[in-house]
């Protein structure tokens, strides 16, 4: 039954989002990453990402990613934001594998975090951006 499901609490895996030139197209863009900083791959990585903001009732459509397998210590990146996504609160609900064990966490970037004035140096991927922990 539900209630003998156990999912441990998610370590060492985070949701940033960094704001990053775009060679191509010769602007900034944001775009969120996923970061896996433990010592073994994860896999069959899900993340389900959507925006909101409860007091106007905006949300954004629903956007689904998979990555099959992301090694120990590295990152991926996940999606482009559009500007106008970033006044509203984003999540990301990740679920993902390590080994035969199931975990998921939602990361939420709340309404106005993700700011010029917010960015901070993220070390492994070594970019500026807003991490979510």
């Amino acid at each position: 039954m539900k209630k003998d499901i156990k999912i441990p609490e998610v370590s060492d895996v985070f949701m940033a989002v960094v704001k990053e030139y775009n060679s191509n197209f010769q602007c900034e863009d944001w775009n969120a990453y996923i970061i896996n900083n433990k010592q073994v791959a994860i896999e069959m990585v899900l993340i389900v990402s959507k925006g909101y903001d409860e007091d106007t009732l905006t949300e954004t459509s629903l956007m689904r990613h998979k990555i099959e397998k992301l090694p120990a210590k590295s990152f991926a990146k996940v999606e482009l934001m559009q500007e106008v996504i970033l006044k509203l609160s984003n999540f990301f609900n990740v679920t993902f594998f390590e080994g035969n064990t199931m975990f998921d966490k939602k990361y939420l970037f709340e309404k106005g975090t993700i700011k010029e004035s917010a960015l901070r140096n993220i070390p492994l991927l070594n970019k500026r951006g807003i991490l979510v922990k």
